[in-house]
């Protein structure tokens, strides 16, 4: 069983910052993407960024307040989280796995990370 472990959740202010990360085991090479998604209360679980090699993809009620990076070498996804406000409160969800021409081979989840943004 691969376990990703998340860390970094909370309670914050809004307009303030979290910074979460995640990451995979070292042993896993072929590891080609790794993101976040959240899941709020009564809501579906909806994609939060992305990042594969160069890329990065954002979910639109993010883009331009939370960055995505990665460490290849450590298999390390952070997420910076500024300008939050009370609507990104969920449990955040790291995601690792393999994509081959658009298809995912395989993936993983964290165990989630909980964000609370008190107004």
């Amino acid at each position: 069983q691969v376990q990703l472990v998340e860390s970094g959740g909370g309670l914050v202010q809004v307009g303030g910052s979290l910074r979460l990360s995640c990451a995979a085991p070292g042993s896993i090479s072929s590891i080609n993407v790794m993101g976040w998604y959240r899941q709020a209360a009564a809501k579906q679980r909806e994609l939060v960024a992305i990042i594969s090699g160069a890329s990065t993809i954002y979910g639109d009620s993010v883009k331009g307040r939370f960055t995505i990076s990665r460490d290849n070498a450590k298999n390390m996804v952070a997420l910076q989280m500024n300008s939050l406000k009370p609507e990104d409160t969920a449990v955040y969800y790291c995601n690792a796995g393999e994509e081959a021409m658009g298809v995912t081979l395989y993936e993983y989840w964290g165990q989630g990370t909980q964000v609370v943004v008190s107004s």
